[in-house]
């Protein structure tokens, strides 16, 4: 048996988790700081990295607590060492420094991004990663800074067929809150707003999707771009600007929404279809969505089953960071001159399908 505790400090939260074997999920803590940042709208990286400082040892503490385990039961540490927010990570990343040197544990450094892809696969059988019929997988990647469509083969090679070339979706719905005097964070408040409006009230464009009678170009075919939903959400708002009732601010999120989610799987659809996609994985923030959900499950090619994780394993956690680092585990080495990185390099493999370790 394995433990390995992970740590999550990308953005603004702060997480620790026990996980056994790379599935079991033993505890999961998070501490938020929704509330340290509502008053500016949005996540101030410098506030954040300070209420990491505080979070970070009574969340470990909690999560040791909950798994009924002490750091001597550890296999290793696993730590998020980006993408994300520099000052946010370099905190989670020193303390995790410290926290293996101090008990001779292996550190094994751990990509956010490739860690909400396994967080679909947490608390489940892993030989379904072994077995032939799960491939390719196609991940959808959603969330504040990432909008992402991820082909994996199963000898573990990927390839990004489609990104965003400007704004990611969850970054859209922040924007579109505040724009619209909801609060802070935007997607939970966009959804529940929404679900007092009409989705077809008004209509917003479906940039690089064709639907406005121009050709897509073949190399944004399963490209995202969000900045021109949010320029024609300001330019809205200005010319009802008189008209701003409850009515209309619900009814505007709805239909916001609406385009947002109906570019996400219209692309993930189009593509699960074009490369035989076994496997369609939901992941990210975004994907605590609602209406995403219910879409895809709708929408999803028969051919294709459908994984998204439960709502707490899609938001920042510390457990999705940890079972991925169990697939590491057997090659973890003297990891603590590693240095974290705010933007995501190019992804050409994944570590949960390549080195075919044991099973949960």
């Amino acid at each position: 048996m394995s433990l390995i505790l992970g740590i999550e400090s990308s953005c603004d939260e702060t997480s620790a988790a026990i996980v056994e074997n790379g599935s079991h999920v033993r505890s999961n803590v998070v501490a938020t700081q929704i509330a340290r940042h509502a008053v500016f709208g949005g996540v101030v990286p410098e506030l954040a990295a300070r209420e990491h400082l505080i979070a970070l040892q009574p969340v470990l503490k909690a999560a040791l607590c909950e798994a009924g385990v002490g750091l001597q039961d550890l296999s290793a540490i696993a730590v998020t060492n980006g993408p994300g927010l520099m000052p946010a990570l370099l905190v989670g990343l020193n303390y995790a420094k410290g926290l293996a040197a101090a008990h001779r544990l292996p550190l094994i450094p751990t990509n956010h991004f490739i860690a909400h892809i396994y967080a679909s696969f947490l608390d489940h059988d892993l030989q379904i990663l072994k077995q032939p019929e799960t491939y390719p997988i196609l991940a959808l990647v959603v969330s504040g800074g990432h909008s992402s469509l991820l082909l994996i083969n199963e000898q573990g090679e990927a390839r990004q067929i489609g990104c965003t070339i400007d704004d990611a979706a969850g970054e859209a719905l922040d924007k579109a809150a505040k724009l619209l005097n909801l609060g802070y964070p935007g997607g939970p408040i966009m959804q529940k707003t929404a679900e007092k409006g009409n989705p077809e009230a008004f209509h917003f464009p479906r940039p690089l999707t064709g639907t406005a009678g121009k050709a897509v170009p073949p190399e944004h075919k399963y490209n995202f771009s969000f900045s021109g939903i949010k320029t024609a959400l300001l330019y809205h708002v200005k010319k009802y600007e008189g008209e701003l009732s409850d009515s209309f601010i619900a009814d505007t999120a709805a239909s916001y929404q609406e385009a947002i989610v109906d570019v996400l799987t219209r692309k993930a659809v189009a593509a699960a279809r074009e490369f035989g996609a076994r496997t369609l994985v939901l992941c990210g923030g975004v994907a605590c969505n609602q209406p995403l959900r219910d879409r895809l499950q709708k929408l999803c090619p028969a051919e294709s089953a459908l994984r998204i994780a439960p709502p707490k394993y899609c938001t920042d956690n510390a457990a999705m960071v940890a079972g991925l680092a169990w697939h590491s585990l057997a090659q973890a080495n003297d990891a603590l001159g590693a240095d974290a990185f705010a933007r995501l390099p190019m992804i050409t493999s994944v570590p949960f399908i390549g080195n075919r370790r044991g099973t949960a």
